[in-house]
């Protein structure tokens, strides 16, 4: 890997109008948001459905699911801080009441790092001489844990702003047709290509997080995307041709 690629994935600098370490959430949030309402869309479209009902389908998904989708992230993230915080309460605890054993757990955490003799000693005597320093050691090297420091609260928010933003994508077509005067035969067209593009986009900003080719993650988004639209066309066909 290059330099210049691993400043890029290790940079918490702003990527565009929003912090580098929010680029999961919203990568997650988006390409959910633009698959699922996509969906919606391609079933209604085999299904013959009306315009207004795809609009009132792909709205109804956009929110509804968009809001289940960032609750579980809120709970999903605030349980892993939970958790972090139970265990290093316990370290604490340990450190109190057990303080041989988590010394020479100390030392036989660097020993396995190659510390030897005189030099481990003094690793050893330097980290437990400070609680704080000792329990994240313990934390990091033990229970291989650390903690994310995004709030709950704010990752669940990227998570609902991404599905909205990049879930009303697949539906631009249907809501402006008669600002852009599109023939209804054509709305699907719009609405696949729209989508392809919002993946696109996503799928770039995927690269940033993975540190994989932009190409990859492109077209892994767009390919997802697509069979998720086929399965929906084709359902939506059957049960429209079932029920006729």
């Amino acid at each position: 890997m290059s330099d210049k690629k691993e400043t890029e994935i290790h940079s918490t600098q702003k990527f565009f109008f929003f912090n580098r370490d929010y680029i999961s959430e919203f990568v997650y949030g988006g390409i959910d948001g633009a698959i699922t309402t996509f969906a919606v869309v391609a079933g209604a479209t085999g299904a013959g459905l009306a315009t207004n009902v795809v609009i009132i389908l792909g709205f109804a998904n956009l929110i509804a699911d968009g809001f289940s989708m960032s609750v579980g992230n809120y709970f999903s993230s605030k349980a892993e801080k939970d958790n972090y915080k139970k265990h290093k309460a316990l370290e604490y605890w340990e450190i109190e009441h057990l303080k041989e054993k988590e010394v020479q757990e100390i030392r036989e955490i660097y020993e396995k790092k190659g510390f030897k003799g005189e030099l481990l000693e003094q690793v050893v005597n330097v980290i437990t001489s400070d609680k704080d320093v000792w329990v994240d050691t313990m934390m990091k090297e033990e229970l291989e844990m650390v903690e994310d420091e995004k709030t709950p609260v704010s990752s669940a928010t990227m998570t609902f702003f991404s599905f909205l933003l990049i879930g009303f994508i697949p539906i631009l077509a249907y809501v402006f047709k008669d600002l852009f005067h599109i023939v209804e035969q054509d709305l699907f067209l719009y609405s696949s290509i729209l989508t392809g593009v919002g993946l696109g986009i996503v799928g770039c900003m995927k690269s940033v997080v993975t540190g994989k080719s932009k190409i990859i993650g492109v077209l892994e988004t767009l390919l997802l995307g697509g069979l998720a639209a086929v399965l929906s066309y084709v359902v939506g066909n059957i049960i429209e041709k079932a029920l006729m």
